[in-house]
């Protein structure tokens, strides 16, 4: 068998074109082939299937190359157009040269055939290389641009619902049970609930969330989530685990890795109204551009891959060109917000890793997740700190915030737990104040992401001046120089946005009992 090729013949005369295909063969070719002698014919074939090469005679009884090459860009398919003639002259084979032909050929030199074919084949195909990459950029560009503004309009939001979070529980423990305004004050705080999770999953597309990485054994959080997921997807549908027994280990966040695995189990859950079944599946796998999809570029090198896969509707190609775009959804209102796979996306591509899905309707789908593998030891899981037995004191608190709302909630909280606050905005002024104050200042509590100095710039520097300082962080997000710069590192104390009265109280509590000077 030589190679396939489907070959469209604008020609009259059946010999001319039985020459053709005869060289084709000759040349190695195994060539699918149609003969055409009009412009309705012509279109017909177009509309019947793909070619790779169209073959055209110059002139014809009611037909020429001219109009050829035109229907043939009328209908926007991309294959190469070859003018075979008996008769042209060179100012007529320039014309059709610049309206876009492939190339020329006498047909009494057809040796220049084959060479004529092979090459209009590379070059449509490096034609269609060059619009895969430059879609695969726009989509990046896209996303990254959507990424951005779900990023400042998360940060924004979480400042906001700080301060209607914490009013309003401020409010629910101030109110009687029996208070006529307590049900209104309730639906605040779950609504302000539910808005932090929204603003979260915005944060996690955007790449702007604090991952805190370990390095972890993923089968053992595969296990973990397993156990959570019969309750999520129901009995209907069965769960197959394929865990490879020695699998490398990763450097992520296990509670974002577990959201990615629960996300993916509602989708496919979804997915399989009447049941299924539902496979997850860990691997070693050497990734390069062979194994990737032809339109995403990779790293070379070593992954460990989670794949999720279900035996449900399947999602088309229109779908899956947006699937990871925040808030598209093919669900009916009130189904899903459209953000699961956009925070799939953001916490894989924020951990260097690659997702990509394979799916077709009726076929189910597959996503695959790749992630670094490194060669660290896997580390026991932390033990979290019991909370402390009174949030009460009577230190003194340096508050840096320069979202005023923000700031006056924490100081009404701090100031009813007992302690003394100094309040400022920005950090040159935080400076200033430490300098102007003469008593002892226990605890920094600093936005991380402020004007001109960050809040890590000015614990650093704080921490030069009074070295017996502790210093808590607060965050509606990270942007990458903070991340880069250590706020993940261990040791480091950070109060992520929105958050409570209550927990602010025992993250206080807890900075101020922990050693000083911990950056």
């Amino acid at each position: 068998m030589g190679r396939p090729l489907r070959v469209l013949i604008v020609e009259d005369s059946e010999d001319d074109a039985l020459l053709l295909i005869a060289d084709l063969r000759a040349a190695g070719f195994d060539p699918v082939w149609k003969q055409v002698d009009s412009a309705a014919a012509m279109r017909a074939a177009l509309a019947e299937q793909t070619w790779d090469v169209v073959l055209s005679d110059y002139s014809l009884p009611q037909f020429d190359a001219l109009g050829a090459l035109a229907v043939l860009q009328e209908s926007e398919r991309d294959c190469p157009f070859i003018v075979v003639s008996g008769t042209i002259g060179e100012d007529t084979a320039v014309a059709v040269m610049k309206a876009g032909a492939s190339d020329y050929i006498m047909k009494d030199n057809l040796a220049r055939l084959i060479p004529a074919v092979e090459r209009g084949l590379r070059e449509a195909e490096a034609r269609v290389q060059r619009r895969q990459l430059e879609e695969t950029l726009r989509q990046a560009q896209k996303l990254e641009a959507v990424g951005r503004l779900a990023g400042g309009v998360a940060h924004d939001f979480n400042n906001l619902l700080t301060v209607i979070r914490g009013c309003s529980e401020m409010l629910q423990a101030r109110l009687d049970a029996d208070d006529p305004c307590r049900g209104l004050v309730d639906e605040i705080a779950r609504a302000s609930r539910r808005a932090a999770s929204l603003t979260q999953q915005l944060l996690a597309f955007s790449r702007k969330q604090l991952l805190v990485p370990e390095v972890l054994d993923l089968n053992a959080v595969v296990e973990e989530t397993d156990r959570l997921l019969q309750r999520l997807i129901g009995e209907n549908i069965t769960r197959v685990l394929r865990l490879s027994p020695d699998l490398g280990a990763v450097k992520a966040d296990p509670g974002q890795l577990q959201q990615v695995l629960i996300n993916l189990a509602i989708n496919a859950r979804d997915a399989m109204p009447d049941g299924g079944t539902l496979t997850i599946e860990t691997a070693n796998v050497e990734l390069d551009a062979t194994r990737a999809p032809k339109d995403v570029p990779v790293a070379a090198g070593s992954y460990v891959l989670l794949a999720v896969t279900d035996t449900g509707c399947g999602i088309d190609a229109e779908a899956q060109a947006h699937i990871f775009e925040p808030f598209f959804t093919t669900k009916e209102v009130g189904k899903g917000t459209g953000l699961g796979l956009a925070t799939i996306y953001g916490i894989v591509k924020q951990s260097d890793g690659y997702i990509w899905v394979h799916s077709a309707p009726g076929e189910g789908a597959r996503f695959e997740i790749y992630l670094p593998r490194v060669q660290a030891a896997v580390q026991p899981a932390a033990v979290p700190a019991p909370p402390p037995t009174s949030t009460r004191g009577t230190e003194t608190i340096l508050v840096a915030e320069d979202e005023a709302q923000v700031r006056f909630l924490v100081r009404e909280v701090l100031r009813a737990s007992g302690y003394h606050v100094l309040e400022t905005s920005f950090g040159d002024e935080a400076l200033r104040v430490s300098d102007e104050y003469a008593g002892t200042i226990h605890l920094l509590l600093a936005d991380l992401v402020m004007p001109g100095m960050n809040g890590r710039q000015l614990a650093e520097a704080l921490v030069a001046r009074r070295p017996d300082l502790r210093v808590l962080f607060m965050s509606g997000y990270t942007d990458d120089s903070v991340i880069r710069r250590g706020a993940e590192a261990a040791g480091i104390a950070l109060l992520q946005k929105p958050f409570s009265p209550t927990l602010l109280e025992e993250r206080v509590r807890a900075a101020l009992d922990a050693p000083a000077g911990q950056l």
